[in-house]
């Protein structure tokens, strides 16, 4: 029988009861997922944990998705044509520090809201699916996972997913990131003997990173430009031949991101001819566009969240972090809360969160954020007015009558 829409809190309340059921495995699988990183595009056991779990409830799975080897995407159809939300799963950890930003957090949550959903979807109008993302995390070349799955996510009508952080917030903003590669060529030679006849690279390098210092107060306030020389040299007495910076270029607007991205580009290439070596520019990731929470789904993710006792803080300030959940917002209704696993001002990227990502609140926070995601879905499915209102608000984001600065 089809849910009656009046009940679409019972329906909340079974799910929920369902979650509960599944906390041991969730919890398993967080730790089996935490206790084996694999950083992006290389996330083959991750996959597999959830592939295999997701296949066992009875999930449509396509794997190697978008010629991604450890993506994938997973549905399950309801009793009639409704509408299609995806749950994504970020599967990638960070070097030399594990799961230091939660992933085995958002990945388990996406994955059990899902399956506990999926249960009911009988008597559901509409499609669960789950999309494995690989590559959040911009340590590898050509990151940025959900980018190159684009075409296919945007196909739904709603994307979600939880972020661990130290604070329970749903309406988020960021900015946009630019990840640059700067490689300077020089001329090798004796350092002590010879230094003359040598072009050094490394110079060229620590002169673009002073050039960009000395370009930091004129430009706005929301601009984050921070990176590393990756390669400098072989040996002490070796003029380098070669250099190269990785580097992040961030602002809250796309279109001043490009202004800035063409200055420290500039600031490489005025650095490479003062010193006499050549410079070559590329972006090694996706670039990625600034979150844009969509006002309904975080109003009905929100009232879930507090029907389940959580405290929804609100903050006026941007983040200056970057995710290519960005670029999913700019193209269909979504939302990108966060729930705390750790005490509040612990960073991000850190070894105490990757510590967090493991503890007692992390399992606790897991719980929540899969019951979050369950119930706000069956809003979507049960509620045809909620949907509306929802690419209502997304047709003013693009339209420009509604922005998230």
């Amino acid at each position: 029988m089809e849910v009656n829409y009046l009940e679409n809190e019972s329906l909340k309340d079974s799910i929920n009861a369902e979650i509960d059921r599944m906390r041991k495995r969730l919890i398993e699988m967080a730790e089996i997922v935490h206790a084996n990183p694999e950083i992006g595009y290389q996330e083959y056991q991750t996959s597999k944990i959830y592939t295999e779990e997701l296949r066992k409830k009875g999930f449509t799975l396509t794997n190697e998705f978008s010629e991604l080897p450890t993506a994938f995407k997973a549905s399950y159809q309801g009793r009639k044509i409704g509408p299609t939300i995806a749950l994504l799963a970020e599967l990638d950890a960070l070097p030399g520090l594990g799961h230091a930003c939660g992933h085995n957090i958002i990945g388990t949550a996406s994955v059990g809201a899902a399956i506990a959903i999926s249960k009911f979807m009988p008597m559901i109008p509409g499609t669960i699916m789950v999309f494995g993302t690989p590559a959040e995390e911009a340590a590898v070349n050509n990151a940025g996972g959900k980018v190159r799955m684009l075409k296919e996510i945007k196909k739904v009508d709603a994307a979600m997913l939880v972020h661990p952080s130290s604070k329970n917030m749903v309406n988020t903003r960021n900015v946009c990131r630019e990840a640059l590669k700067l490689e300077f060529h020089g001329k090798a030679a004796h350092a002590g003997a010879v230094p003359h006849l040598g072009v050094n690279a490394l110079d060229a390098a620590i002169n673009t990173f002073n050039l960009i210092n000395a370009m930091r107060q004129h430009l706005t306030n929301d601009v984050r430009i921070h990176g590393i020389i990756s390669h400098g040299g072989d040996a002490p007495n070796i003029v380098p031949a070669y250099a190269a910076i990785k580097l992040y270029v961030r602002a809250r607007k796309r279109e001043y991101l490009a202004e800035v991205v063409e200055k420290v580009k500039n600031c490489a290439r005025g650095a490479a001819l003062g010193t006499g070596a050549t410079v070559e520019v590329n972006s090694y990731a996706a670039r990625y566009l600034n979150m844009v929470s969509n006002p309904t789904l975080a109003t009905l993710f929100q009232k879930n969240w507090e029907q389940l006792g959580l405290t929804i803080e609100v903050s006026p300030e941007r983040s200056y972090g970057s995710t290519d959940m960005g670029n999913v917002s700019q193209e269909l209704p979504a939302i990108h809360p966060y729930i705390a696993i750790a005490p509040k001002g612990t960073p991000g990227h850190s070894e105490a969160f990757m510590e967090a990502s493991r503890s007692e609140k992390a399992h606790e926070s897991l719980i929540y954020a899969t019951k979050g995601l369950a119930m706000t879905a069956v809003d979507l499915f049960t509620r045809p007015d909620q949907v509306i209102k929802m690419k209502k608000d997304f047709e003013d984001f693009k339209t420009g009558k509604f922005i998230d600065y």
